[in-house]
C-alpha cells in the first residue's frame, strides 16, 4: 500500500472542518452524530485517502453513540497507536495509508474478535456494493 501523504492545506483544502479536526488534529466528533449510516452491504472508506477499513458486515451497534465494528476489512489497513490522553491510555486506531486518526479500539466487542473499534463517522466514507 502506498503511503499518502499531504501538506496541512492540503488536507484543510481537502477536508470538511470536522473531518480534518477528527483526522488530522486526533479530535472526537460528538457521540450520535453520524446514525445515519446505511444498513446495505458495502465497505467504509478512508475520507481522507479512500483506502477501505471496514465491511458493513462487521459493524454493529454498540450504544455508545459512535459507529462501531468487530473487525477491520484487512488488518494491515489500520494501525494502532498508544493514546494518553485524557488522563488514561487507550489505543488508538488509524489508516496506515495516509495516518488519519479513525478513533480507538477496545476490548469489549461481540464475538469473533471480542474488539469494538470505536470509529469517528466523519473519518469515514460508505461505498455501497453492486448487486
Amino acid at each position: 500500500m502506498d503511503k499518502v501523504q499531504k501538506s496541512e492545506a492540503d488536507w484543510r483544502a481537502q477536508l470538511s472542518d470536522l473531518a480534518f479536526r477528527v483526522t488530522r488534529k486526533h479530535g472526537t466528533e460528538r457521540a450520535f452524530s453520524h446514525n445515519d449510516f446505511p444498513d446495505a452491504k458495502g465497505l467504509f472508506h478512508c475520507i481522507c485517502c479512500d483506502a477501505p477499513l471496514f465491511d458493513q458486515a462487521t459493524k454493529f451497534e454498540s450504544g455508545t453513540g459512535w459507529p462501531s465494528f468487530h473487525s477491520p476489512l484487512d488488518p494491515e489497513t489500520v494501525g494502532e497507536s498508544v493514546d494518553r490522553s485524557w488522563f488514561m491510555r487507550r489505543t488508538e486506531v488509524h489508516c496506515n495509508r495516509c495516518d488519519a486518526h479513525l478513533g480507538h479500539v477496545f476490548r469489549d466487542g461481540p464475538a469473533p474478535t471480542g474488539l469494538r473499534y470505536c470509529i469517528n463517522g466523519v473519518a469515514l466514507r460508505f461505498a455501497p456494493k453492486a448487486p
